[in-house]
């Protein structure tokens, strides 16, 4: 199968532009030099990969492996397995071969293949990053609840552009703390249910990773700016007055961008520590998030729909009717790989995502091994539907408090 052709002539926004404003994952971390440099010199291997201290450096901002922690979580392999009867799903375009055929064996080829499919996405969205200066935010309200501080916020994340969303700290004092970005599904309720204050508490993810001394910032998606009676399609044409040639994904990125921002700003967090969760319309976000910011270090998706024939990603709000048209070759896949070498963990119920979300997992595990092993990447699949049983919510926990 051939790569897709990264070059996209009809969009304004340059490469340059991508790599100037939001800086290329590689070129921040300073790896290219090291990965040529790595243990195939060493070993007299044909395949170049960064050494294992250049990995950890990536994936957590310090030398360490498997996070802080310095481990793995124990069911790393399990989630790596094939699952039984895949052979009948439907095969991706393979990442390690090239535009023009040629086969990416190594570090220093995929790492400028890397920068291609990120440009080759910003260029897509029309995203336009936003500045680094974390947002200036007023309290709104403030209670606490079995041991966390819980305070509603409101910010801008674009002027004239308010965000309300919730910030979730234990009260009990501690050093510098790891902080998640929590992001909530399509819901009235939106950032209450991941503060603990809605119907479901499987999908409290805010209230339960406080509880276990992370710091958490629950954003509200811009679909529900006016409130629970909001019009998507007002919302996003509201944006796209402004960013004529953004797609509403791009305006989620943006907006979960100035949540790390915000998060990163806070007097506790470690900013090497962040990461990211969400489910359903949350997992979406989580995917754009993790694949273009690198300072999440640790992500989850639950049942977000990770391939474009999943769910509605040719919603307007995500990225519109265009990703229906027969040419177009591109697919999450390629997302999945610019997360490398940083962990995530994708999780299904055999409802938007399960089964047939491993040819995803299976096409990124390659790339995830030119950075050594074990490559932190997997799927868990619940099959209890589109929801969070027990077990998916203690193994979301379990990742983000070992990759943190």
């Amino acid at each position: 199968m051939s790569q897709a052709n990264w070059h996209n002539p009809h969009v304004s926004i340059t490469r340059r532009d991508t790599l100037t404003l939001i800086g290329s994952f590689w070129l921040q971390l300073g790896l290219l030099s090291r990965a040529v440099a790595a243990d195939g010199e060493e070993t007299g291997s044909q395949v170049d990969r960064v050494s294992p201290q250049d990995e950890n450096m990536a994936a957590t901002g310090s030398p360490q492996s498997g996070g802080v922690s310095g481990r793995d979580v124990p069911w790393l392999a399990e989630v790596q397995k094939e699952p039984e009867n895949v052979a009948d799903l439907e095969p991706l375009p393979d990442l390690l071969v090239g535009a023009s055929g040629e086969k990416i064996s190594g570090a220093e080829t995929w790492l400028k293949v890397r920068e291609e499919i990120e440009s080759w996405w910003m260029q897509f969205l029309g995203f336009i990053p936003p500045d680094r200066e974390p947002p200036s935010w007023e309290v709104l309200a403030e209670d606490t609840a079995d041991g966390v501080r819980r305070q509603l916020i409101r910010y801008e994340s674009e002027p004239s552009w308010p965000v309300e969303a919730y910030i979730l700290s234990p009260l009990e004092p501690s050093e510098k703390r790891p902080g998640v970005v929590v992001f909530h599904p399509t819901t009235a309720e939106t950032i209450r249910q991941p503060a603990g204050l809605g119907a479901d508490p499987s999908k409290a993810f805010g209230l339960q990773l406080a509880r276990r001394g992370m710091v958490c910032v629950c954003p509200r998606c811009f679909l529900w700016t006016d409130g629970p009676q909001s019009r998507y399609l007002d919302l996003v044409n509201r944006f796209q007055l402004a960013h004529p040639q953004a797609k509403g994904m791009a305006k989620m990125l943006w907006d979960a961008m100035k949540a790390v921002d915000l998060l990163a700003s806070l007097p506790d967090i470690d900013p090497r520590r962040l990461g990211a969760i969400g489910h359903s319309l949350g997992a979406k976000e989580v995917l754009y998030l993790a694949a273009f910011d690198p300072r999440v270090k640790a992500a989850v998706s639950s049942e977000g729909g990770i391939g474009l024939k999943f769910s509605n990603w040719e919603a307007p709000w995500y990225l519109g009717p265009s990703i229906r048209a027969t040419n177009f070759s591109h697919e999450h896949h390629e997302l999945l790989a610019l997360v490398a070498p940083r962990a995530f963990l994708l999780i299904g119920g055999d409802s938007a995502d399960g089964r047939k979300s491993w040819p995803f997992i299976a096409a990124a595990l390659p790339i995830y091994y030119f950075f050594g092993k074990p490559a932190r990447i997997g799927l868990f699949n619940h099959g209890k539907g589109h929801s969070v049983p027990p077990e998916a919510l203690a193994r979301s926990i379990e990742w983000l408090e070992t990759y943190l």
